[in-house]
């Protein structure tokens, strides 16, 4: 019987356990990866202490504070379900089961797919969800990113420094995102910038060698060897039924990162918090343990 399990190894997951490690709690961390989407990210120029750093560099580092405390980690484990039994915390992976009296689900996001003909087929074929782990396949070639925030951006400054042509397909009337990230890429000469464009189809044989677009009423095949899809995510909260969720299924939590079952607590991206950054996950992280612990000093069982 664990304090507490937490579910999870991004930038929440790995601050809530420093933290718990801290308190001295019997702790679990189950997690098929560390990082998070964390990794996935390009440069940073955000994250308070460090002027500039990559998302990689800066999840070695949470992943170095992590290990000073040796906690107990089962990696490329993936939780399946949790649920409150009684007065504890039932957690099933592929794997085993595990019990705890307190949880914390910071399970994160995925990728959003494109819904599109191809997709598929070309998944891994020129077609990633991922530019930080991919972009250096497509040294010299032409590529398109898909969609219009800040992942699109972050992956078109990826894509800028290896690729001949970034093509930003974008189904709004504008680039949205950070004001700083704009102007680098509106000031690219390699970007070329498709608002008001949807993609229909992923065209290619083994490989991706174009897509279909359509602007208005007109149609059109874009020459291209890879595509990059960043069109948003989707909460990893499928594992828990019973918690309070909003319509875009993140787990509802209030101030105190308290779900609506008592014991279980929820953190990060994987939640309805306001803004899905980096810094901000990482804090959430920091008072879910807070309050597990809390909750743990205030019952007896």
């Amino acid at each position: 019987m664990y304090d507490l399990i937490i579910i999870g190894a991004g930038p929440a997951g790995i601050t809530a356990s420093v933290y718990a490690a801290r308190k001295k709690l019997n702790l679990l961390v189950i997690s098929k990866d560390i990082g998070g989407q964390a990794a996935w990210s390009g440069d940073i120029e955000n994250y308070t202490g460090y002027q500039f750093i990559t998302g990689p560099e800066l999840v070695q580092r949470f992943e170095e504070h992590m290990r000073k405390f040796q906690i107990n980690l089962k990696e490329g484990e993936e939780a399946w379900e949790v649920k409150k039994e009684a007065d504890k915390i039932v957690v099933r992976t592929e794997k085993n089961v595990y019990e705890s009296r307190t949880a914390i689900i910071a399970s994160g996001k995925r990728s959003r797919e494109l819904g599109v003909a191809g997709e598929k087929e070309f998944k891994n074929k020129g077609l990633t969800y991922c530019a930080t782990c991919d972009a250096p396949l497509f040294q010299g070639k032409d590529v398109a990113v898909i969609g219009g925030g800040n992942s699109a951006l972050d992956a078109a400054l990826q894509l800028i420094k290896i690729a001949k042509k970034v093509y930003i397909i974008n189904n709004t009337p504008a680039l949205s995102g950070d004001a700083v990230m704009l102007d680098k890429v509106k000031d690219n000469k390699i970007v070329g910038v498709y608002n008001n464009t949807e993609v229909t189809q992923i065209i290619g044989d083994k490989f991706v060698k174009a897509i279909k677009i359509k602007q208005e009423e007109r149609e059109e095949a874009l020459a291209v060897e890879g595509v990059f899809v960043e069109i948003g995510l989707l909460p990893n909260s499928d594992l828990i039924k019973d918690v309070l969720k909003n319509q875009r299924g993140e787990i509802m939590v209030n101030g105190r990162n308290e779900t609506n079952i008592p014991g279980i607590f929820a953190a990060g991206d994987v939640t309805d918090v306001t803004e899905k950054q980096i810094i901000i996950a990482a804090g959430e992280g920091a008072k879910a343990c807070l309050s597990a612990f809390k909750y743990l000093a205030q019952h007896k069982f």
